[in-house]
């Protein structure tokens, strides 16, 4: 892994989502944590991706991509992404313009921890009055103006863009119906 993507990581995880360090995620093995991450994505995937946690490389890759036990601290959301989907989380880690005129990947197939569909900064989630939480599903980041005609809504169970009008905006694919 180059150094500029190993220090692109390492800010992703550090900017705004630091936790304690007695969290119960810091008692996890390394082969625990590895795993967990892997579990976010294909196998042809996951096997080959580097995999960090909390800044801290566990494991180097070969294919470019980065998997994480977790999205935000404890949140028991893994995630496997590609290198525009890495821009993208340091530019939110940062509170900072992002763009992209190339496709970006990210893989969470064991669901996320939930957030607001509209606020990536929301002060808490959970109350966001479009609070989601969803299972299976890949995320789509597209240049900007792809996003036209795509829907925000969350509740059909279609495809639908998150974060709509911030420069984080991205659409997110459910693989399995809600429960």
């Amino acid at each position: 892994m180059n150094t500029q993507m190993l220090k692109l990581c390492t800010i992703v995880l550090v900017c705004g989502l630091a936790s304690s360090v007695h969290s119960e995620s810091n008692k996890n093995s390394k082969a625990e944590l590895v795993s967990k991450a892997e579990s976010a994505a294909p196998d042809a995937i996951s096997k080959k991706a580097t995999i960090m946690f909390r800044g801290e490389v566990l494991r180097e890759g070969s294919n470019g991509w980065v998997c994480l036990p977790e999205t935000l601290p404890d949140d028991n959301a893994p995630m496997c992404n590609d290198a525009v989907w890495m821009k993208m989380m340091q530019a939110m880690g940062e509170q900072g313009a992002f763009q992209t005129d190339k496709i970006g990947l990210s893989y969470m197939l064991q669901g996320d921890g939930g957030v607001s569909n509209s606020n990536p900064y929301h002060a808490n989630h959970s109350q966001a009055k479009d609070f989601i939480k969803e299972g299976p599903h890949l995320m789509l980041i597209v240049p900007a103006s792809q996003l036209a005609g795509v829907s925000d809504d969350h509740t059909t169970g279609a495809p639908y863009v998150m974060w709509k009008n911030t420069p984080y905006a991205h659409i997110m694919i459910p693989l399995e119906d809600r429960q």
